[in-house]
């Protein structure tokens, strides 16, 4: 189960890039505790993807949370300022930012890929929406998070630490997990905090398009990585059952702060699993 019900009854969040994958697993689970959610997003019509902000919103609500969706690019400063400026209007705090919008239809053109292949404009959209989006974002939520002693939640990876994917992406997660750790930094005594978590391989939307084998296995292949079983993989829950249990630890300001943790090690730490049970790992 992901806590106590209820748990976060009273709380607000903010989740960026919620339309699907692990962003609405988090939005979800926070739902799911009765934290009210602010999901944000561009996508307002499913595509070739399910999922849409709108969507996430109302399964936040079923779940017995308040999801309210807006669609906002974090490319735009502006449009991001007028989101914390609807939060403080509409509910008066904020408790939780989780920092998930990514640009993954960009980086999947890059998989793989030696540096010398890679061209400087996947630079830019590494650390436009990634890195950039992530601090622009933690500034607006500043003032809310501090008057709440609130959380910064940045979704990272292990290729912070070890080669994934190519050497872009290595080094905007290495530069996001900086960033978490100077965040903490400046947090310290406000009783606010940031943290980093890695997830593992996560059963998305996108990788739920991979067929069975002849063996009924469901296989994904990540050039020069190796193979993985996307059945042993975690759900887009497991993460966003970390986020609850960081969101109600009273104490992550004094164990937790300006660190990466693996959402597998906080599953044992607090006590949760996936929806089926299990613990999943990916190492």
């Amino acid at each position: 189960m992901s806590g106590t019900p209820q748990m976060l009854a009273g709380r607000v969040a903010v989740v960026t890039g919620a339309s699907r994958g692990i962003g609405k697993g988090i939005a979800l689970e926070l739902g799911a505790a009765g934290a009210t959610v602010y999901v944000t997003g561009r996508t307002t019509a499913p595509g070739k993807l399910p999922g849409t902000v709108h969507a996430t919103a109302a399964e936040i609500t079923e779940l017995g949370g308040h999801g309210v969706a807006v669609v906002c690019d974090h490319r735009d400063d502006a449009a991001v300022e007028q989101l914390f400026t609807q939060v403080r209007a509409e509910q008066g705090r904020l408790d939780l930012l989780v920092n998930n919008v990514y640009n993954s239809p960009a980086a999947a053109r890059w998989l793989g890929r030696k540096f010398w292949d890679v061209p400087a404009k996947a630079w830019d959209e590494t650390f436009e929406v990634g890195v950039r989006s992530h601090y622009v974002a933690s500034v607006f939520a500043a003032p809310l998070l501090i008057e709440s002693a609130g959380l910064i939640v940045n979704v990272s990876s292990p290729g912070a630490q070890r080669y994934m994917h190519n050497a872009v992406y290595g080094v905007g997660k290495t530069a996001l997990d900086r960033l978490t750790a100077d965040l903490a930094h400046d947090l310290d005594g406000t009783g606010a905090t940031a943290v980093s978590i890695w997830p593992g391989i996560v059963d998305t939307e996108l990788l739920q398009l991979v067929p069975a084998d002849d063996q009924g296995r469901r296989v994904v292949t990540l050039p020069g990585e190796g193979s993985f079983d996307l059945d042993a993989a975690e759900t887009p829950r497991f993460p966003g059952r970390a986020v609850v249990a960081l969101a109600a630890d009273a104490d992550r300001a004094s164990t937790r702060a300006g660190k990466a943790w693996k959402v597998a090690d906080l599953a044992v730490a607090y006590g949760f699993t996936d929806v089926d049970g299990r613990i999943p790992r990916a190492d």
